[in-house]
């Protein structure tokens, strides 16, 4: 009976040892496969961080507008209908000139008269201006020696037109002074509003000696 004792707990041991669960074996990780897969998470992340700060669309771009001046500058011109229509100030619309040779067509200077005589001064000038001269272009009195002396001036209107480069003669009708002596008057050109032009350079001058 002792020696089957011995063998029978040996037996009951073994029965035991072969019914216990086993210890489960863990299986050896595939390291190309996690560094794959922690690849492929951080490419992940940083598509959806950059999505999130890139803006779905362009900022407007804002265009400057120009600045359009509200006044328009004024440039004054001639009330003459002919000036206007040129675009051109009066100052520069009218002109004259002269030849000294063929100046004085009637009465040279120092033309000896009696008192009183009645005589018409003419003068050859050239239209050097831009504007046409109608009849109411003519010769003013400026002034005289001795002074004041107008000598009873009449001036004689424009027989025609005159185009600019063309020459024209002025007349003005004089009566000569009583008392005898010597009397010098000079003139200057107005157009038909009555403003004077031309330049000192060539004044219109009637000189007479009274004896």
């Amino acid at each position: 009976m002792k020696s089957k004792l011995p063998i029978t707990l040996l037996a009951i041991v073994l029965l035991i040892s072969a019914c216990a669960p086993a210890t489960p074996i863990e299986p050896t990780p595939d390291v190309n496969a996690i560094r794959t897969s922690a690849a492929n998470t951080v490419v992940a992340e940083f598509t959806l961080t950059a999505a999130a700060f890139t803006p779905t669309s362009a900022p407007p771009t804002e265009t400057p507008t120009p600045e359009i001046p509200t006044e328009t500058p004024t440039i004054a011109f001639a009330t003459d209908p002919t000036q206007a229509a040129l675009g051109t100030p009066a100052a520069l619309c009218d002109n004259y000139s002269f030849d000294l040779t063929t100046l004085d067509v009637t009465v040279p200077d120092g033309t000896p008269m009696t008192p009183g005589q009645e005589f018409v001064k003419t003068w050859k000038i050239r239209n050097t201006g831009i504007c046409t001269w109608d009849t109411g272009y003519k010769a003013i009195f400026s002034y005289s020696s001795p002074a004041n002396q107008t000598m009873g001036a009449q001036p004689v209107p424009l027989a025609a037109l005159v185009a600019p480069g063309e020459e024209a003669e002025v007349s003005v009708q004089f009566k000569a002074p009583a008392t005898p002596g010597e009397y010098t008057g000079y003139w200057q050109m107005v157009n038909s509003k009555g403003i004077p032009f031309g330049t000192k350079d060539f004044i219109l001058i009637v000189k007479i000696v009274v004896q």
